[in-house]
């Protein structure tokens, strides 16, 4: 049975592509048949990293068969993984999140979690000397997710490693990390053909803080102009997608990559509190609020949020 490589719901670039790279390595350094899935639509940067690099989208599943064996990458986090995870055989869980809790194996595995900005910078140093065997394609994609986690180097969650990992790979596919990113940013501000939910749950995590339960939705851009002028219409869309999610409310940061800062949007009351006492600021009768130098949810965002 081949061993399900995959990442969190609502994939993003490093949950995208560093199940391709490890179930590559699987399969041509430790003969481990695997294969790459996805547990829903790439977005649209994504998208693009399979189209630049010519990788095939995995397919994608909803659900793991119980005794499934399974490698699981970029979280660890049950309420971001299929219902009835714990029923499957995991083998190994490589991510660079806080542990959560709450997964289950039926025996000893191998756990990385390492402080380092990108799922597939871990998976580079796991490698070691076989690193150098990956085809292009596949350097290509790791290059990709590296830059998507540390917005071109610019989030607080970047290393020496990260960058020196990313930088040796562009020296060897010859690529200009600014133009490269520069492109990556831009398929990422594309949104126009997604609706108002798709938005809100396309770059989102779960999180619990005073007895409140969230849906914590990031959006990445090169043009936050673009999404600020589907406010109206985002606001009023989250009600709606708080109660499909069994969750309080949405909390939305529009990041803006270029300008390093995030507009939180503020429809009510409650979302008014958890801007105020999580980033130190005062929203007044505004339903935005800018927040300078808030790039990153792992070490910004959630971490900070309070009610």
């Amino acid at each position: 049975m081949n061993t399900l490589v995959f990442g969190h719901k609502s994939p993003d670039t490093d949950s995208t592509g560093s199940p391709i790279i490890w179930a590559w390595y699987l399969n041509n350094v430790t003969d481990c048949e695997a294969e790459p899935v996805l547990l829903g639509e790439p977005n649209t940067e994504a998208a693009f990293m399979l189209d630049r690099w010519n990788l095939p989208k995995p397919r994608i599943i909803d659900s793991v068969a119980a005794g499934t064996p399974v490698v699981i990458v970029d979280t660890n986090n049950p309420a971001e993984l299929p219902e009835g995870i714990n029923d499957a055989d995991i083998k190994a869980i490589i991510d660079h999140h806080k542990l959560v809790g709450g997964l289950e194996t039926k025996g000893p595995i191998t756990i990385t979690i390492r402080p380092l900005a990108c799922t597939a910078t871990i998976m580079y140093k796991a490698m070691g000397p076989d690193a150098a065997r990956m085809p292009e394609a596949i350097k290509g994609a790791m290059l990709s997710c590296i830059l998507s986690d540390t917005l071109e180097f610019r989030s607080p969650t970047t290393t020496d490693t990260d960058r020196a990992v990313a930088e040796k790979l562009a020296e060897e596919l010859g690529i200009d990390i600014p133009s490269y990113a520069a492109e990556m940013f831009a398929a990422k501000s594309d949104v126009s053909e997604f609706s108002d939910a798709e938005l809100l749950r396309m770059d989102s995590k779960e999180y619990e803080v005073g007895g409140k339960s969230f849906r914590v939705s990031v959006l990445e851009t090169t043009s936050p102009e673009t999404v600020l002028a589907r406010k109206a219409s985002l606001m009023a869309s989250m009600p709606a997608v708080a109660a499909e999610d069994g969750v309080d409310q949405v909390l939305l940061f529009i990041v803006d990559i270029l300008r390093e800062q995030s507009t939180m949007l503020i429809p009510n009351e409650l979302t008014r509190q958890v801007a105020e006492k999580s980033f130190a600021t005062v929203c007044g009768d505004s339903d935005t609020v800018v927040l300078p130098g808030v790039v990153s949810r792992k070490k910004q965002i959630i971490p900070n949020l309070a009610l």
